[in-house]
């Protein structure tokens, strides 16, 4: 038997209990039951954050040239991966030809095209926003055109037929239907794009969070490093919120 739904406090309540949890369970076993030394808890990662990490003025930059890879990156994701998945999702033939090219290409593991884009574009800030960037637009494209497809065919005939154009039928028709298949490829989009920039930074770079996780790893520091983790961790909490602020914000005609 279903119970009455939750409120949100309560959820929230619930999530923050589980974390609590997890987190005493983490310093339970790096204090009493772990024999390495390589294993940091909590409160060791805490104190590794201020001042040894985010207090070192190359780290602060670090955060923040990785911050504005990842926005430029991210953004050219959405802006060319929507415009590409409107574009295919809008024909048959489209979606027949080109949209199986697309899933074939979003099936190649992307690591292996690193060697490819430092051959094209070296390895400056371009390299980092080019691989974030090809990590970051076929989640875009797909969910773009998934989102088409959901589109009811007697909606857009229906505005067709009231002489809507081509573009009307896109902003007042597809577009408010397809947002919540869009926005899920977002903020996936959103997290693959972290990924591509910081795995650049590790291997072909001498700056942004990448080169100091590599740094910590390779000084055995893991309290430091765990540190640098959680602040990736934070930063890409907080970027899926504001996707997810702009979602809501699309989505109030629901309401």
């Amino acid at each position: 038997m279903n119970g009455a739904p939750l409120s949100l406090t309560q959820v929230r309540m619930i999530r923050f209990a589980l974390l609590l949890v997890l987190v005493a369970i983490w310093e339970f076993y790096a204090r009493f039951v772990s024999t390495s030394s390589l294993i940091a808890g909590p409160s060791d990662v805490v104190l590794a954050w201020w001042p040894k990490v985010m207090g070192d003025p190359g780290v602060r930059l670090a955060v923040g040239v990785t911050l504005i890879e990842l926005v430029i990156a991210f953004t050219m994701s959405v802006v060319f991966g929507m415009l590409i998945g409107i574009l295919v999702g809008l024909s048959n033939v489209g979606r027949r030809s080109v949209y199986p090219v697309v899933l074939l290409l979003y099936g190649v593991p992307q690591a292996i095209l690193l060697p490819l884009v430092v051959l094209v574009f070296g390895i400056g800030p371009v390299a980092k926003i080019a691989f974030g960037f090809s990590h970051g637009i076929f989640p875009v494209i797909v969910n773009t055109i998934a989102g088409m497809r959901n589109v009811s065919p007697l909606l857009v005939g229906s505005a067709a037929a009231m002489g809507a154009t081509r573009a009307q039928q896109i902003r007042y028709v597809i577009f408010p239907h397809m947002v919540g298949t869009v926005f899920a490829g977002l903020r996936l989009a959103m997290t693959l794009t972290l990924l591509g920039v910081v795995l650049a930074e590790i291997f072909v770079s001498q700056g942004g969070i990448g080169f100091y996780t590599l740094a910590y790893s390779e000084t055995f520091n893991p309290a430091a490093l765990m540190a640098l983790v959680l602040t990736l961790a934070l930063m890409a909490i907080a970027l899926n919120e504001l996707v997810r602020l702009v979602e809501g914000r699309f989505s109030r005609w629901k309401e």
